[in-house]
C-alpha cells in the first residue's frame, strides 16, 4: 500500500497545501517519512489525514467557480466504528461547503471495505449542498464496496459511476462527464 500515490498529474493546477481556502492549506509533507496506515500497511506519506485512523484523502483539484472539488480516497471506510464520515463531514466537506462548493467528486478505486452505521452526515451533506444543485459522485469504487454500499442505501446520497480512464482527462473534462451523467441521474 506505501506504494500507491495519490494522482499527481493534476500538480501544476491545483496544489490544495497552497489553496489559502483548502483545508490542508500549509500542510507540509515528508517524501520519506511513512506513519499512517491502514491495516497495518503504511500508505505513502503524500495521503491527508483528517481525523480518521483507517481512510485517508487528497483532495485533488478544486474549481471555485464551477463550485466543484476532485477528491481521491484510500483506505477503509467505516461509519460504524470509526465514525468517518462524520469526520469527513466536519473536517473537510463542511470546510469546502462553506467556500462555495457544492459538487464532489469522490475518486474511491482505493476504498477497500465500506461499514455502515446511519446515514445522518449523508443526508445532512446531501441536503447542505441540494439547494445549490449539488451532488456527490463517487467514481470507480470496487465492486465489493458498492455492494456495501448499496446495502446501506449510502446510495441514495453519493451517485455510483464508473470512469475507468479518468486519469487521462484534465480535472475540467472529469468533472464535464460525472457532471453529465449527474444531470441525467437525477432528472
Amino acid at each position: 500500500m506505501h506504494d500507491i500515490e495519490p494522482y499527481y498529474n493534476w500538480r501544476h493546477l491545483y496544489i490544495a497545501e497552497e489553496d489559502e481556502d483548502s483545508p490542508f492549506y500549509g500542510r507540509e509533507y515528508s517524501e520519506f517519512e511513512f506513519s499512517n496506515t491502514v491495516y497495518n500497511y503504511y500508505i505513502h506519506p503524500q495521503w491527508d489525514e483528517f481525523g480518521s485512523r483507517t481512510l485517508y484523502l487528497k483532495i485533488l483539484f478544486v474549481d471555485y467557480e464551477l463550485n466543484y472539488a476532485i477528491i481521491e480516497m484510500i483506505g477503509e471506510w467505516n461509519d460504524a466504528v470509526e465514525n468517518d464520515i462524520m469526520q469527513l463531514k466536519r473536517s473537510v466537506i463542511d470546510l469546502m461547503v462553506a467556500k462555495g462548493i457544492y459538487k464532489f467528486i469522490l475518486i474511491t478505486e482505493n476504498v477497500l471495505n465500506f461499514h455502515s452505521s446511519d446515514r445522518d452526515y449523508y443526508e445532512e451533506w446531501s441536503e447542505d449542498i441540494q439547494e445549490e444543485g449539488g451532488w456527490i459522485a463517487s467514481v470507480n469504487m470496487p465492486e465489493q464496496t458498492q455492494y456495501d454500499f448499496k446495502r446501506s442505501h449510502i446510495d441514495w446520497y453519493i451517485k455510483l459511476m464508473e470512469i475507468p480512464g479518468w486519469r487521462t482527462f484534465q480535472p475540467q473534462h472529469v468533472f464535464q462527464l460525472v457532471d453529465n451523467q449527474m444531470l441525467r441521474l437525477l432528472s
